[in-house]
């Protein structure tokens, strides 16, 4: 039989697969009902991971959309406006759920995440009056997926951090990679997390754990949000046999700076590349957006390259986005960019 085309999968990192270690802690996971507050190795895992984000209290949940939902929905009321950047995750990829669940308006700002980030803000707060919703909510997010994974710095967080503040507003940060911003950045995660007042972030992305997010935030706000979860369906019962994958996955944390290394050879590599345009300071951690010309165009150079087998993800009608990962090599990179060269010039 023919040998098998090995697939590079670089449309996210949400694509890896468990380790063997991962496997391993599943296997002998010790479990019990997490509902009644009894299934020891969740309990560990949200200890662990409040402890890391330095916050009183962790909430495991089945994935970073439902983890930011429920933070909308325990610090809100229906009829509240929630501030957002108009490219964030939560109200680009998010189908609708902060309208659909907790009844909030979402107000899209652009260019929030970035460095006008305070100005913007300030704009799009409204006075009192009795036309206008309460606006209760500000979501951040680091990195910032749509921006290329690029890091807001903890001088920025705090700069729309102590304007919320002032407003009497609440903010909460989607911190799916946020830990890839701590390494990009070489200083620990509760630098950015001291500036938020609740926090998700992923296990299932970079970390290369199966399932799982965590929500984080001060003790009666974690109890809030666990009414949320059950009603939202996510009680999982004996979910220490997935939460003992994500024990393992924080031990990953440092790992991924090789992913922001392999991210920015790729980078380069495709810069050199006629047809193709990369701005190359945005590659910060461990996301590639590249700019397709006309010729050959996106969508056909996206299906050149799953010919190969090396798979990327649409990020628009021009763009192209790669996602390096734990399991994707240095050599896998090598090869992506021998792909890429020998396309463009067919």
């Amino acid at each position: 039989m023919p040998q098998e085309t090995k697939i590079i999968d670089l449309r996210s990192d949400t694509v890896t697969k468990p380790t063997k270690e991962m496997r391993e802690a599943m296997y002998r996971a010790e479990v019990g009902d997490d509902v009644y507050g009894e299934d020891p190795t969740v309990n560990r895992l949200e200890e662990k991971a409040a402890a890391l984000v330095g916050k009183e209290a962790a909430l495991y949940v089945p994935s970073g959309t439902m983890g930011n939902q429920i933070a909308v929905l325990t610090h809100t009321a229906r009829g509240d406006e929630v501030i957002l950047d108009e490219e964030s995750h939560i109200c680009y990829y998010e189908v609708g759920s902060p309208a659909m669940l907790a009844g909030v308006q979402l107000k899209p700002v652009a260019g929030l995440l970035g460095p006008e980030g305070p100005d913007r803000l300030r704009a799009a707060l409204r006075p009192e009056n009795i036309h206008f919703p309460r606006t209760r909510l500000v979501c951040l997010e680091n990195t910032f997926n749509r921006g290329s994974g690029t890091v807001m710095s903890p001088e920025m967080m705090a700069n729309l951090y102590n304007l919320a503040r002032e407003r009497g507003l609440s903010v909460h940060l989607d911190g799916a990679r946020i830990f890839n911003a701590a390494v990009a950045s070489d200083i620990d995660v509760k630098e950015f997390t001291r500036y938020c007042d609740s926090v998700m972030f992923c296990l299932s992305k970079a970390l290369a754990a199966p399932v799982g997010s965590l929500l984080a935030g001060d003790a009666d706000f974690i109890a809030r949000a666990r009414k949320y979860r059950k009603a939202l369906g996510g009680g999982m019962r004996q979910a220490g046999v997935l939460a003992a994958a994500g024990l393992v996955a924080l031990d990953r944390i440092p790992e991924l700076a090789e992913d922001h290394k392999n991210a920015k050879v790729l980078a380069a590599g495709l810069a050199e590349l006629p047809g193709l345009k990369i701005d190359l300071p945005r590659v910060q951690t461990n996301i590639v957006v590249v700019e397709v010309a006309k010729q050959p165009g996106a969508a056909t150079f996206a299906a050149a390259l799953e010919a190969r087998g090396i798979r990327c993800s649409s990020f628009g009608p021009d763009q192209l986005r790669f996602v390096t990962h734990l399991d994707v090599s240095r050599n896998d990179i090598e090869y992506v960019l021998q792909v890429a060269r020998e396309i463009l010039q067919e």
